[in-house]
């Protein structure tokens, strides 16, 4: 056998803070072949991103430390290499692609000069070779008319454009290992399935090793050879990725393998009233052009949408980034201008002035996508959980408001002592379940749920899921639930909106729609979701 490309031998990180040691990685060994994808699987915290960032020598020292271990790359320890020995490999022999790109690129360069960067800092490379081999790069990752967008910045792009940016910089200087952490975990299923196979035929064109990093397992059987399973520190199994899913030994692998959503929305009722009703809602974006501004088009990202929601009754809304799924659920709401009938339990909506919605607030409520920026880092729970009792309900006094807190807590499976903390000492799924507290305090009718479970672990989903199922059965609770992911969907939702481009594609019952959806471009989303061969996803893009 040859000698592996990288050896990661008996590593342990430690973080020292206050006094304090805890350690985030204890005594993890595996390798990497050339030519082959290695995964590492965890869930938040399983310290997986620790072991990739130990590899380059990207944590915090001296905050962080190595009590033991090697980490052999083609036979030398990167953890004993100097400054300048680790810029060498850095960017040039490794490179890394993070969780999100918007914060790993800069917003302040283009493109082109951010790739260019990365081929002059290890070649010596003129600037007109560079923006010939920026243009490859960019044809290489599947941007479309790459010269366009050589002075386009990260803001301008999409996600999956932005993604493959960062890919492209990552591919620069042709890599001999590529460290991929979450690299799909923000994306649209359609673009998750697209990034996948880029980085799958790259692979074999470059004949590249890759550390892919994922909490997904759906994902590790599409890409990885082997697959290294982690938590608490520690990797509990390893094993080429086909035994791993067929015959799993670890108590904690059977348990990510069983945290998918499962189950099925609650029955609804026909005759439960009518909650939510819009008919040809449309919300329209002027675009202005010319010295004098003048209004020549229109971003239609709401166009003429018909929607009924009843109470104790879920209607999903599904489709990519960019399909008006949000703006539809703020237009709804009242807090963005729209034009069309907006009726909330039959009263019409759309004309109420500031004044008149506000007694309405309280009856319709929403769950943010990330719970940690949607809860303010300077109140404690109990502040958070309460605010809205303060604003709805002023006459009520400071012991039945603690009271009304304590139950809304207790009522989303949190303890109710813990509403004296704050959200920083909390997982991303304990936030969340706070961020639905502070929604369920005041008793809405409707609730507005904009991708509530994407930013969580699977097995932390599938809690979130049972739990809002709990709450609109003990409460007859009208969902509006925007999400890309259909298996959340499927397993929450009664009846589904498909848009695409500020328009209906198709809609209709839950169960109809995932058993024999009509049009393709469902049928394109079903198979990025599900990993349908028969279908292939890039016609959603033609």
């Amino acid at each position: 056998m040859t000698d592996p490309l990288l050896s990661i031998r008996d590593l342990s990180v430690a973080f020292h803070q206050g006094g304090k040691t805890s350690v985030a990685v204890d005594h993890v060994s595996f390798d990497i072949a050339r030519g082959e994808v290695v995964a590492l699987v965890g869930e938040s915290g399983s310290g997986k991103s620790v072991t990739a960032n130990s590899v380059l020598k990207l944590l915090p020292y001296p905050a962080a430390s190595h009590p033991s271990g090697q980490i052999l790359f083609k036979g030398k320890d990167l953890l004993k290499a100097g400054d300048e020995a680790l810029r060498q490999v850095r960017g040039n022999d490794i490179t890394m692609i993070f969780q999100e790109p918007m914060t790993s690129l800069n917003p302040l360069h283009s493109v082109e000069r951010q790739i260019a960067e990365i081929l002059q800092l290890h070649q010596p490379i003129g600037a007109a070779e560079a923006r010939k081999r920026v243009i490859e790069l960019l044809t290489q990752v599947g941007i479309r008319e790459p010269e366009k967008r050589l002075g386009a910045f990260p803001h301008e792009l999409s996600g999956g454009q932005r993604q493959r940016v960062m890919i492209a910089m990552a591919l620069a200087n042709r890599p001999e290992l590529l460290i991929a952490d979450e690299p799909t975990t923000a994306l649209d299923v359609t673009v998750q399935a697209q990034i996948l196979e880029l980085l799958t035929k790259l692979k074999t064109e470059h004949g590249m090793s890759m550390l892919f990093i994922t909490h997904d397992l759906g994902i590790v059987r599409k890409i990885a050879d082997r697959v290294c399973v982690m938590t608490k520190g520690k990797i509990v199994e390893t094993g080429p990725t086909a035994d791993i899913f067929a015959n799993p030994k670890h108590e904690y692998t059977r348990h990510l393998l069983a945290a998918e959503p499962k189950g099925e929305p609650p029955v609804s009722d026909s005759t439960k009233p009518i909650i939510v009703e819009t008919q040809d809602l449309k919300v329209w974006f002027p675009i202005k052009t010319g010295f004098l501004r003048k209004v020549t088009d229109h971003v239609k990202a709401v166009d003429g949408i018909d929607l009924t929601l009843k109470a104790g009754h879920t209607l999903g809304i599904v489709g990519e980034s960019g399909s008006g799924k949000t703006t539809l659920g703020l237009a709804i709401t009242r807090l963005i201008s729209s034009r069309g009938r907006i009726a909330f339990v039959g009263k019409d909506i759309q004309g109420a002035t500031f004044s008149e919605m506000r007694p309405l607030r309280r009856e319709m409520q929403i769950v943010f996508q990330d719970p940690y920026g949607s809860l303010s880092p300077r109140m404690s729970v109990g502040e958070i959980v309460g605010e809205g009792l303060s604003v709805h309900e002023p006459g009520i006094d400071a012991d039945a408001r603690d009271e009304r807190v304590s139950a809304a807590l207790a009522e989303t499976g949190l303890d109710p002592e813990t509403r004296h903390r704050y959200p920083h000492e909390f997982s991303g799924g304990q936030r969340q379940r706070i961020a639905i507290a502070r929604a369920m305090v005041l008793k809405p009718k409707f609730v507005m749920l904009d991708e509530p479970t994407s930013a969580l672990d699977m097995s932390v989903q599938a809690q979130v899921v049972e739990l809002l199922r709990d709450l609109q059965v003990k409460h007859d609770l009208a969902y509006l639930f925007i999400s890309h992911d259909l298996k959340v969907v499927r397993a929450l939702a009664n009846d589904i909106i498909v848009m695409r481009q500020g328009k209906v594609v198709e809609q209709g019952p839950s169960k109809s729609l995932f058993s024999a959806p009509q049009e393709d471009y469902t049928k394109a989303l079903l198979a990025a979701a599900f990993n349908i061969e028969a279908v292939k996803t890039k016609s959603i893009h033609q």
